[in-house]
């Protein structure tokens, strides 16, 4: 029978709930996947928590990438064919063992990519890569900052770094966690036992850093932006600091927000320097999205990328799952299994 995850109402990983569902039907244009593979995400655990926007009204079921093979198609001229490997791109409702997805965001495996490493590529790897190429455009020569490097994003970013030819990188995580950001060619920095701020301003001369990926906020994205070089780039894609922990606490979300920081543009322009704010799962330009992925693709193919996958959980260990990235254990990307 068909299953689904389903966030039943805001809390706790204990209000997850694997449910059975009808078999969803393809309309034209869609295709059906037989998911093998759910990617779960920090976003997750903060819909979870109530704490995420946009956001279905509960109870519904999370999820923006999956793998697995196609087992229905509207279309008879459809360009995809029963069994065909392939990777998707969800705008959410991914963590269930079926799924309907329109054709233009279904991207076709080749052999040499696994159905585990696929479903560890869509929201991590798009995300750095629109974050530093997109909307950064960039460059050898420039220096990037990455908080949570260890993480998902944070090692999609840290080998896109090291594929467009970056040597000055530093990035901040667990001090455990130091030799995969060393693996790939960055500067670790133990964010619980040392200050980024004065590490980045000693050795950089006081000048900061061009590019800096933020998924924590409140006070690390006031403290991010101080040491933004003239022409810089802060992206915030995240909001960790609002849950600290598995449990939903109403005054650490509030505290966290009244700790970030309030853009002023006329400063910005003075300083000459930019803020982006950035949501995959609500961009709209698919065309842009899908030459990203390609791109992505091609660099998994070469080898100049290979997706980090922490662990693998089954589906009816969801909860488990959310509290193994809640207690901050996973290097790399998690993800679901369906049977």
């Amino acid at each position: 029978m068909p299953k689904k995850v389903e966030f039943t109402k805001a809390g706790q990983p204990d209000t997850i709930r694997v449910v059975e569902m009808a078999m969803p039907e393809p309309k034209q244009g869609q295709v059906r996947v037989k998911v093998e593979f759910a990617g779960i995400n920090f976003a997750d655990l903060l819909m979870r928590l109530g704490f995420y926007q946009p956001r279905p009204p509960y109870p519904f079921t999370p999820g923006y990438e999956v793998s697995g093979t196609i087992d229905a198609v509207a279309d008879e001229n459809s360009e995809f064919r029963l069994g065909q490997r392939v990777v998707a791109a969800m705008t959410t409702g991914g963590q269930a063992s079926h799924v309907v997805v329109d054709e233009h965001r279904v991207l076709p495996l080749p052999d040499e990519i696994e159905l585990d490493a696929a479903a560890a590529i869509p929201v991590t790897y798009l995300t750095a890569h629109h974050m530093l190429h997109h909307l950064g455009h960039l460059e050898s020569n420039e220096s990037v900052l990455i908080h949570g490097g260890a993480g998902g994003v944070g090692t999609a970013a840290l080998q896109l770094c090291q594929w467009a030819g970056i040597s000055k990188v530093w990035a901040t995580a667990s001090g455990s966690k130091s030799s995969i950001i060393e693996s790939y060619g960055g500067r670790a920095i133990d964010r619980h036992n040392e200050d980024f701020v004065s590490i980045i301003k000693k050795e950089t001369a006081g000048k900061g850093v061009d590019h800096i990926l933020d998924p924590i906020g409140g006070e690390n994205l006031t403290r991010s932006l101080s040491v933004l070089n003239e022409g810089g780039k802060l992206y915030t894609y995240g909001m960790s600091a609002v849950a600290p922990s598995s449990k939903r606490s109403l005054l650490k979300s509030y505290l966290a927000w009244r700790k970030t920081p309030a853009f002023d543009p006329l400063r910005l322009m003075t300083r000459n320097r930019g803020v982006f704010g950035v949501h995959m799962g609500t961009w709209k330009n698919e065309a842009v999205m899908v030459k990203q992925l390609q791109r992505i693709m091609q660099g998994v193919l070469e080898g100049s990328l290979k997706p980090v996958i922490d662990s693998v959980f089954d589906v009816e260990d969801i909860a488990k799952a959310h509290q193994h990235i809640h207690d901050g254990k996973n290097i790399g990307k998690v993800l679901l299994r369906f049977e």
